[in-house]
């Protein structure tokens, strides 16, 4: 049984009106050429410019209008709307990182918070603390959409070859990779990341980017893609701009790859010795 999926390519700005707005437009776009299944970027709803503007614009989880307004969308195309991800305010003052897959009729059937936060210091540039605004998950998510099993991940997530595999095992077919690569580490490392995910868990990825300048100053990477199980590239779109990429996908072709190279099978347990001294 093949299945039409759809990544959708975002420029994101500060304002969540105009951001869902564009963003029912890609899928309409997506349904129309077939698709039953969407994934948009991180930060779709929302791309701020500091702390202090997040919070101006993100809402708590229950009533949370952007949630209303997917699921209108999801209810008028009838897809797996799948929003790749929001700030959702939290007690503590932090935000949760959510993905949120919706069903045809509207309904949640899934949510997933960013496990994974980037906190770094770059020499020379600044200091990243990613857990300072938000509050990281802690479950891995699986799902059923558009009969296939979604494994669900948000951006800096995908460095983490783990939580991958453990999709994988739990029975993800396809994994979502919704992010906001920055430009350098697009270049050097999108493609390599998206494809060894792919290759290590037999998977499909489907990897929907935000792209271009945006609103807050900051620049994304974009190049969209989607990668079969056997780690080629699909589809990919270009750096700059909206866009919406559409590519029939194959259930079957999960097994095969596993068949062809079972490294999920053939992986064992083992310890560590770990020698400083060199003696033997």
């Amino acid at each position: 049984m093949m299945l039409r999926i759809a990544a959708l390519q975002m420029n994101s700005g500060t304002d969540p009106g105009p951001n869902l707005d564009a963003l029912a437009a890609l899928a309409r776009d997506a349904a129309a050429q077939g698709a039953q299944y969407a994934l948009s970027p991180e930060v779709s709803a929302v791309f701020a410019e500091s702390r202090e503007g997040l919070r101006a614009v993100a809402r708590p989880w229950e009533g949370n209008p952007a949630i209303a307004r997917c699921a209108g969308i999801a209810r008028e195309t009838g897809l797996f709307l799948h929003l790749g991800s929001l700030a959702v305010a939290l007690e503590d003052g932090r935000f949760a990182n959510r993905s949120v897959l919706l069903r045809p009729d509207g309904s949640v059937a899934a949510t997933y918070d960013k496990i994974h936060l980037f906190d770094a210091t770059l020499p020379g540039v600044r200091e990243y603390r990613e857990s300072a605004t938000y509050a990281g998950g802690d479950v891995a998510v699986v799902a059923e959409a558009a009969g296939i099993r979604l494994g669900m991940t948000i951006c800096y997530d995908v460095r983490f070859p783990a939580l991958h595999r453990a999709l994988a095992v739990a029975g993800a077919d396809l994994i979502s990779v919704p992010a906001a690569f920055t430009v350098p580490t697009g270049e050097a490392h999108w493609e390599v990341l998206l494809r060894a995910r792919a290759i290590e868990t037999g998977c499909y990825v489907i990897a929907a980017a935000q792209a271009g300048r945006h609103q807050n100053g900051r620049t994304t990477y974009g190049h969209s893609m989607i990668v079969d199980p056997w780690g080629r590239v699909v589809g990919a779109l270009g750096g700059e701009g909206a866009g919406v990429l559409v590519a029939d996908i194959d259930p079957d072709a999960v097994a095969e790859a596993r068949g062809r190279v079972p490294a999920l099978a053939n992986a064992r347990q083992f310890s560590l010795s770990v020698n400083p001294t060199g003696a033997l």
